[in-house]
């Protein structure tokens, strides 16, 4: 055998034995992640099940664990996202079911019924025999149908109110345009006394005119009769 076939088998049994050897390491960070779930110590329990992630990129068992662990500790985001990534690799169809289960239920808790609806969908598809997934499912189409009815109801008494503001406003423009109307009709009349009382003092000025020039006429006729016109002051 030559030294080229030896450090090629070297290598493989390298492999191997890192092989191996992670996967003990995920194993271990998996079993205390689950005995920490089990006894409710959920943070504990995420970081192994990140640990094991971090060993094993593509686990579907510790992306399934740590969306449980997750969903605990009310991160229902963040646990969506973890069996969303499981489901794209986990090819079991009983495991599937679950993966979906819980994701329905994290979708019913946030009152997002439509997805619920859908995961409970999947995961009956997947195990058709789950009752409580079936249970679910109906609960979650009857909670949607519910929430739809309520927001069509919302939106037609939205615009209930906004046909009431668009009248009201009509009725005070019409309201506004009246006094408007009202106040140009009062406003006429005194428009038309004003008129008169100006022809009426325009007759007056010539009537006085007329009686000024008058005794203008007698002052000038009665300096003529005494003999001269007056000079003016010094």
């Amino acid at each position: 055998m030559t030294l080229k076939y030896r450090y090629i088998i070297f290598l493989l049994f390298q492999l191997c034995v890192s092989s191996i050897l992670a996967q003990k390491a995920e194993r271990d960070y998996i079993r205390k992640g689950n005995r920490f779930f089990n006894d409710s110590v959920f943070v504990d329990a995420e970081v192994n099940y990140r640990k094991a992630l971090e060993v094993n990129p593509n686990s579907a068992v510790s992306m399934y664990n740590l969306g449980n662990t997750l969903s605990q500790q009310k991160k229902a985001k963040e646990a969506v996202e973890q069996y969303t990534a499981a489901a794209k690799i986990e090819k079991n169809k009983m495991k599937l079911a679950q993966i979906y289960h819980n994701a329905g239920v994290l979708f019913m808790a946030t009152k997002d019924y439509k997805q619920a609806v859908d995961a409970f969908k999947i995961s009956l598809r997947n195990n058709p025999s789950d009752n409580e997934t079936r249970y679910n499912l109906a609960l979650a189409q009857k909670l949607l149908k519910d929430q739809q009815q309520q927001q069509q109801k919302q939106n037609k008494d939205d615009k209930n109110k906004d046909k009431d503001k668009d009248k009201q406003k009509q009725d005070q423009n019409k309201q506004k345009d009246q006094k408007q109307k009202d106040k140009q009709e009062q406003s006429k009349p005194e428009k038309q006394d004003n008129k008169m009382s100006k022809e009426n003092a325009e007759q007056l000025l010539n009537s006085v005119m007329q009686d000024e020039k008058g005794v203008q006429d007698k002052v000038k006729k009665q300096q003529v009769i005494q003999g001269g016109r007056l000079e003016k002051d010094w």
